[in-house]
């Protein structure tokens, strides 16, 4: 092995101590936001998760924090109408990060007026919190991105916000498949020019590239704070 990749190895394994511990720590809810002067006050790093209504977001929140119920997931889709802040480390002032669960998206049965408004409220925290590094998008890796995915990635490219997507459900999905829905999301956001390039498969059941998340958002940390 060259000494570029011996180094590159050797700091995805601290990425991934770092993730670890770092997802190690407490985390509680912190606020709830209706409207975008509900928002909580600036302060620690914050990283949103958004995606469909059916995705799983609660349960892959629930995951990679070692929670069973910090997040509610429900059988409902459309359930979650407000941006839940929740904080790792610490409280509203001192968490090391915060973690934000956003409406979602592409629920057909929810009215126009209430779609309209989760819109606007994305919109406007979305394109002006200093706080937000990056909006990990999840997308259900049985299906890969549908219309509803790539309204939201429009959206994120028009707020010049760094995105990454997240395919879910990987569990259910055979390897070959995998592989294909990998490379295919890979190409279709390739040419985005708000999106981080990697893509992750994951499953919030089985536990498989909840390591690499973690690893992933540690990093994140580690080069805003350079």
């Amino acid at each position: 092995m060259s000494e570029a990749a011996e180094g590159a190895q050797a700091r995805g394994d601290d990425y991934a101590e770092a993730g670890r511990k770092l997802f190690a720590e407490s985390c509680d809810f912190l606020w709830a936001a209706a409207s975008p002067d509900g928002l909580p006050p600036a302060g620690a790093p914050e990283i949103a998760f958004a995606g469909r209504s059916n995705v799983g977001k609660s349960s892959l929140l629930n995951a990679l924090t070692n929670r069973k119920s910090l997040a509610r997931a429900s059988h409902t889709p459309g359930r979650t109408r407000e941006l839940n802040f929740f904080g790792l480390g610490g409280g509203i002032k001192d968490a090391k990060l915060r973690l934000v669960d956003m409406p979602g998206y592409g629920y057909a049965a929810a009215s126009k007026e209430q779609i309209a408004s989760w819109t606007r409220l994305m919109h406007d925290f979305l394109r002006g919190r200093a706080p937000l590094l990056r909006c990990f998008v999840l997308v259900d890796g049985r299906h890969g991105l549908k219309a509803p995915d790539q309204e939201m990635m429009d959206l994120l490219d028009r707020c010049a916000l760094s995105y990454q997507v997240v395919l879910t459900k990987r569990d259910e999905v055979k390897e070959a498949e995998a592989r294909l829905r990998l490379e295919e999301t890979e190409r279709a956001i390739s040419t985005r020019p708000a999106a981080f390039p990697q893509v992750l498969f994951v499953s919030a059941h089985g536990g498989e590239g909840i390591a690499g998340l973690r690893a992933a958002v540690a990093r994140l940390l580690a080069e805003q704070r350079v």
